[in-house]
């Protein structure tokens, strides 16, 4: 169905996350990789999503010039969004096991913003999902960090990886979305662009 819907058109994820790769895969629809460095800095007066809106449409905006008719660009961007403030990813395994540990029996929301940019057209959505940590020993939290390394990753871990299997005690909202791109809604939105 989906495939029908852009057989005109040439999708293209400007991700360099195997996880959003993988999972735009599931979707059965032809795609091609770009990947254009942005500077991720956002005004310090946005909060919770309009951080997200905002860096996945300045992902946008550093392709729109080279955009074709055809073509059908998404972007996207997490944080995780703690005690009112944003955190992004880890810049050492020293800063993603403080992290860690900030997080640890508390409840968080994961925040995802997606923007389908055309020629003719922007649209920016998210998702928000609330996840719940039991309080992790420290010793959980090195043996993951030194194990899996998630400095790729915004709040220092992946729901799919040993932490998220053993340490997250419930969600409220989206898996896939914690995993960085709510496939739902990216799903049901490329149907209607």
């Amino acid at each position: 169905m989906l495939k029908e819907h852009l057989n005109k058109r040439r999708l293209i994820l400007a991700s360099g996350s195997p996880r959003r790769q993988d999972l735009l895969k599931q979707l059965g629809v032809p795609f091609e990789i770009c990947v254009k460095p942005v500077d991720e800095v956002y005004p310090q007066k946005l909060s919770g999503h309009e951080i997200s809106d905002y860096l996945s449409i300045l992902k946008a905006n550093a392709f729109k010039e080279n955009l074709k008719p055809n073509d059908l660009l998404i972007t996207s961007d997490t944080i995780v969004w703690h005690r009112n403030t944003a955190i992004g990813k880890p810049t050492s395994l020293k800063h993603a096991i403080e992290m860690l540990q900030n997080l640890s029996n508390s409840t968080h929301k994961v925040i995802t913003s997606v923007c389908l940019t055309s020629t003719e057209k922007q649209q920016t959505f998210n998702a928000l999902t609330k996840v719940s940590f039991r309080k992790l020993k420290i010793e959980e939290i090195e043996f993951y960090v030194n194990n899996y390394k998630p400095l790729d990753k915004a709040g220092a871990y992946g729901i799919q990886d040993w932490i998220g299997q053993v340490g997250v005690e419930k969600i409220e909202g989206s898996y896939f979305n914690v995993m960085g791109f709510p496939l739902n809604l990216v799903y049901s939105h490329l149907l209607k662009f």
